[in-house]
């Protein structure tokens, strides 16, 4: 194990020394398992990405130097796969599969590069977009926004003495590891770090995970951050996103196939994977919607993960639609990620307990929270809530409805379709956060 001085290395901060993304493997599992599918199904898929600020409060151009952000996006760009990487990733055991990539795919890999971005600044706030192959753009998602939010934290700290630094570490380090210390009282706890898109920086996510793996030991399965897993030896985890009924949806030619795209995608993605990663994502266009629609197969598989619902009520109306469709929820797993945090984990847990398997994956909580940690009362380090979506495929408009409406992302017009064919029931408007 490797413990660095945090402090000592924000202070004497040179990206040059510290490049925010150090691999292309400092992204997160799925994106991988993700790419392999657009790979093997979808190479000729163009489709674009762009960074939403749904804190639209923080004005990021107002805090983050342009010029620095170009140079770590350029920097970005000159990462290539290594040997060892992909020795890794071809020799690895995933979900308890070996050869989980097909040596194909590695093969392509190895010449893989970012692709270009466009830029600009438009009232305060960032318009940075990825355009191109699907089977490139995806890969900036996590990327992007490691990089606007560390390059926020940055610029929050710049100025800060040593013994400021600290202070603040040692505050943050203090209300991470009590945090720790409550979920050791569940015995039966399943966690996972899923901190990397809005962590505070690379070298304190690592400290997160180093610490949460001594305090919580087998209860803390593994990361999504493939390069933290292959250097603390602890498992990627991760399924599926948002993108991929988004993208199905987006080049669906009219409404009846509009409606199958959420299961034609799941199909897809069983024709490669199955057991553990038979994991469905329900909410893209509303989890009522889904389960209203879904073929039979859906209910036989591993699990889902609720999303944008509240987690308690989310997991109640999988378990209800699991036990209409015959089959024990006792024998199922929910796992539940969204904005979670101790408290939420602790009642969830415990809600749950007993009734059907649990799963937790702590992200932004765990890898950013510095609130009430800043000895000058600052609250520039509060997380915000930001987002890399795709926003288009071959030029037609992607759109998320989510069972939160603030989440929703997309043309209006055709946010206002997608709801004529899905519907709005079961959406309910609840604070966003992270």
């Amino acid at each position: 194990m490797v413990f660095t001085d945090i402090a000592l290395r924000t202070y004497n901060h040179s990206w040059r020394l510290d490049p925010i993304v150090r691999s292309l493997l400092d992204t997160d599992f799925y994106k991988l398992l993700m790419l392999q599918l657009i790979w093997r199904l979808h190479r000729d898929t163009h489709a674009t990405f762009a960074l939403i600020n749904r804190t639209r409060s923080v004005r990021l151009a107002d805090v983050i130097d342009e010029g620095e952000l170009r140079a770590q996006l350029d920097h970005a760009r000159t990462l290539r796969f290594g040997k060892k990487e992909l020795i890794w990733l071809a020799g690895n055991s995933f979900y308890g599969t070996a050869r989980m990539f097909e040596p194909e795919f590695l093969a392509w890999l190895r010449d893989f590069q970012l692709p270009d971005y466009e830029l600009r600044t438009v009232d305060g706030q960032f318009e940075l977009r990825f355009a191109g192959p699907w089977t490139h753009t995806t890969m900036w998602e996590i990327p992007a926004l490691s990089i606007v939010n560390e390059l926020r934290a940055r610029a929050a700290m710049r100025g800060k003495d040593r013994f400021a630094l600290d202070i603040l570490y040692a505050r943050a380090k203090a209300r991470m590891w009590a945090k720790v210390e409550r979920l050791r009282t569940l015995p039966d706890l399943v966690l996972s770090d899923f901190g990397t898109r809005r962590r505070h920086g690379f070298l304190w996510q690592r400290w997160c995970v180093e610490a949460v793996k001594e305090g919580l030991g087998d209860r803390f399965i593994g990361t999504s951050n493939v390069l933290l897993a292959m250097d603390t030896d602890l498992e990627a985890i991760g399924t599926n996103a948002h993108e991929l009924p988004m993208v199905t949806a987006a080049l669906a030619e009219d409404d009846a196939t509009l409606a199958e795209a959420p299961y034609r995608v799941l199909d897809e993605w069983r024709r490669i994977y199955g057991g553990n990663l038979l994991i469905a994502l329900p909410d893209a266009f509303g989890t009522t919607a889904f389960l209203r629609d879904a073929p039979a197969w859906v209910a036989d598989w591993t699990g889902f993960r609720p999303d944008s619902a509240p987690p308690i009520a989310g997991g109640e109306q999988i378990i209800d639609w699991w036990q209409a469709k015959g089959r024990d929820p006792r024998g199922k797993l929910l796992i539940f990620s969204d904005g979670m945090d101790v408290d939420t984990i602790e009642q969830t847990y415990r809600h749950f307990d007993g009734r059907v398997r649990t799963s937790f994956g702590w992200g932004t909580n765990l890898t950013n929270d510095f609130r009430g940690c800043d000895p000058d009362g600052d609250d520039a380090l509060a997380p915000i809530s930001l987002v890399c979506k795709v926003v288009s495929a071959h030029g037609r408009p992607a759109v998320k409805l989510s069972d939160n409406p603030e989440k929703a992302t997309g043309d209006a017009a055709e946010i206002a379709r997608y709801l004529r064919v899905f519907g709005d029931a079961g959406r309910g408007v609840q604070p966003v956060s992270v």
